[in-house]
């Protein structure tokens, strides 16, 4: 029993030690903790400290630099005002000099003005003498004279007229006499030559297309700002464009069919577009240069198809589809080329000749006709040469030569074909006669003439190339006939198209009769 109660007082004891130990060692951490605590107390005080004096110092720093940049400013500012102030104070004194000037120069003006008046009234009064002087010199030349002043006035117009008239009239006859000396020879080279070129009656007949319009508004906008759009279609075809008062309309001008064929299409083809500026222009012509090109490639594909010919170099077949824009005496040049093919191949196997030979040279032999805007020589020659340049046969070249006869025929085949040529021309229908236009062309030529002041009669002969007059001549004297014809011919050029020359021959002659009894 008592081993029990000590070893529960043991216990006891050892519980309560431990306990004390505990307490102290807590104790003890406490007293550090508080003294750590207030260590970092110290250490943050100081720190804040520091930190808030570093602060007051950056702020001073800062307001010092503003201030200095606001007295920099502030004297940036005063010297712009001082300068401003100095350039007004500047400028109002050189007003006041301008004004002080202006004022100088008025009073000077108006002394001027003042001179001015005084002279001109100086002036009226010794035009007054002048004019009562002149006045009376006049009245005593009249007396003298027997005659007033407008009449000698008028009898001296009456000379100086009379005397130009004469001096220009024997001018322009010697300048035309010397004009037909030299011109002579050089006229008949270039008629003979158009000749050739342009076998129709009336030259604007295959000079030129007529292009619709839809409205007359497009008129204004083929020709453009400042001409710029008719002058790019122009230079890019080669063509030229007449807009006149014609409704709905626009004319293509051009000896070339070929290009003016491509004008066509290109025009066409802008109004349709309806977009119409140089740009565009230059786009739309090749295009429609390669479908002209296309339809020429076709026509001729088609005509050598048509004829049963074979092995013809594809450039001659390009040039012979050329044809289909080409015509002569009104009569389309590709169909009569197929016309005279067909001909001559049947008056060849009548006549036993070469069929072959034959209905080729028929198809060919006008071939120059496709160049002969653009090469010089007429179409047979131009005919001859392309012959030869695509390795055509001698019996074709000689029939080409041969169908005008300008060369002796060597063959029957050449024969053949200058008649299968005449026979194709000369049928009915084949060409475009243009009487009631050739007669109503003399009437308007009549007319003109008639419509002047003097004129008797006039007399369109010759087809219309000449025009005789007859002038009355009480009316008009040797001396204004001159002058009459030039007037006939400039109202004739301006009014009337025709082909060639219109010479216009005024005659005055004087009679006197008599009765023998």
């Amino acid at each position: 029993m008592i081993p029990i109660v000590w070893f529960l007082v043991a216990c006891v004891l050892s519980i309560g030690a431990g306990t004390g130990a505990t307490y102290f060692l807590i104790s003890k951490k406490a007293s550090q903790s508080r003294n750590n605590a207030t260590k970092i107390l110290e250490n943050a005080y100081a720190e804040a400290k520091t930190a808030k004096k570093e602060a007051i110092l950056e702020a001073k720093e800062e307001i010092h630099s503003l201030k200095e940049k606001c007295d920099a400013e502030i004297a940036e500012r005063y010297n712009e005002i001082s300068k401003s102030e100095n350039r007004l104070t500047m400028k109002e004194e050189s007003l006041q000099r301008k004004e002080e000037t202006l004022d100088k120069k008025a009073e000077s003006l108006d002394v001027m003005i003042d001179n001015l008046k005084q002279r001109e009234t100086e002036l009226e009064e010794a035009k007054k003498e002048v004019d009562k002087e002149s006045e009376k010199i006049t009245q005593a030349l009249e007396k003298v004279s027997g005659i007033t002043k407008e009449e000698a006035k008028k009898q001296l117009i009456d000379r100086y007229v009379d005397e130009a008239k004469m001096d220009c009239a024997q001018t322009i006859r010697q300048m035309e006499e010397e004009a037909v000396d030299t011109a002579e020879k050089k006229a008949r080279e270039i008629v003979t030559l158009a000749v050739q070129k342009c076998a129709t009656n009336i030259t604007s007949e295959i000079t030129v297309t007529v292009v619709p319009l839809p409205n007359d508004e497009l008129k204004g906008r083929i020709i453009g700002r400042e001409g710029r759009n008719i002058r790019a279609i122009e230079n890019a075809t080669g063509v030229d464009l007449i807009i006149d008062d014609t409704p709905e309309a626009v004319v293509l001008s051009g000896f070339d069919p070929y290009r003016r064929e491509i004008a066509r299409v290109a025009l066409e083809k802008l109004i349709m577009d309806g977009r119409i500026h140089p740009a565009r222009i230059e786009e739309i012509v090749e295009k429609a240069q390669r479908d002209v090109d296309a339809v020429i490639k076709e026509a001729g594909e088609n005509a050598v198809y048509e004829s049963g010919i074979m092995n013809m170099h594809p450039e001659l077949v390009k040039i012979l589809g050329r044809l289909k824009f080409r015509t002569s005496y009104g009569q389309n040049v590709l169909k009569h080329s197929l016309e005279v093919c067909h001909l001559a191949g049947l008056l060849a196997s009548e006549l036993g000749a070469n069929v072959r030979v034959a209905k080729r040279a028929g198809l060919l032999h006008d071939i120059g006709k496709a160049l002969d805007h653009e090469q010089e020589g007429t179409h047979v020659s131009i005919g001859v040469d392309l012959a030869k340049k695509y390795k055509e046969s001698p019996e074709v070249i000689h029939c080409i030569e041969a169908h005008h006869g300008d060369v002796e025929f060597r063959s029957l085949e050449a024969i053949i074909v200058q008649t299968a040529d005449a026979i194709s021309s000369s049928r009915p229908g084949a060409r475009r006669e243009l009487l009631d236009a050739y007669i109503k062309r003399l009437e308007n030529l009549e007319n003109i003439a008639n419509s002047f002041k003097g004129v008797e009669k006039s007399y369109a002969i010759q087809a219309g190339r000449e025009i005789r007059i007859m002038v009355k001549p009480e009316e008009v004297d040797d001396k204004s006939i001159v002058f009459l014809a030039k007037d006939i011919a400039r109202k004739i050029e301006n009014e009337l198209q025709y082909p060639g020359q219109i010479k216009v021959n005024v005659i005055r002659e004087t009679r006197a009769t008599d009765v023998a009894k």
